[in-house]
């Protein structure tokens, strides 16, 4: 019996966001916008859109993307990323479309995810857990 196949997962990008040394661009030459430039010039992976979203509210730590796929993966947000990181960020994209749960093993995942995860949302489907009293 064949598995079911895996929702689509959706990659993120603020737009608006800047590197430190972003103070007099316009809109459209802000770090964030040219990283998602570079994704957008690039072949995606089967089953991963690219979306342009204004401000993750992550101001501090560079530019930043989220990952999303579907009501039963985690979510993440990673930031301190810039233009030249693009192919990195596919391949750590792709590795998450991959997985049921968006649980990318560890030691699998880029470098730059593992040290620079700015959060991370549990599925829509995970069960709540009571809280101990």
């Amino acid at each position: 019996m064949d598995a079911a196949p895996l929702p689509p997962v959706e990659l993120l990008v603020c737009v608006t966001c800047r590197a430190a040394n972003d103070d007099d661009t316009t809109d459209d030459t802000r770090a964030g916008a040219r990283l998602y430039a570079a994704l957008a010039c690039a072949d995606l992976p089967e089953g991963i859109s690219l979306r342009a979203v204004e401000c993750l509210s992550n101001c501090n730590r560079g530019c930043s993307v989220a990952l999303r796929g579907g009501a039963l993966r985690w979510s993440y947000i990673y930031g301190n990323l810039g233009p030249a990181d693009a192919a990195m960020v596919l391949d750590g994209t792709a590795r998450y479309r991959t997985t049921a749960d968006g649980l990318v093993p560890w030691r699998e995942r880029p470098v730059h995810f593992r040290k620079n995860c700015i959060g991370r949302m549990p599925p829509l489907d995970e069960p709540l857990k009571e809280a101990a009293e």
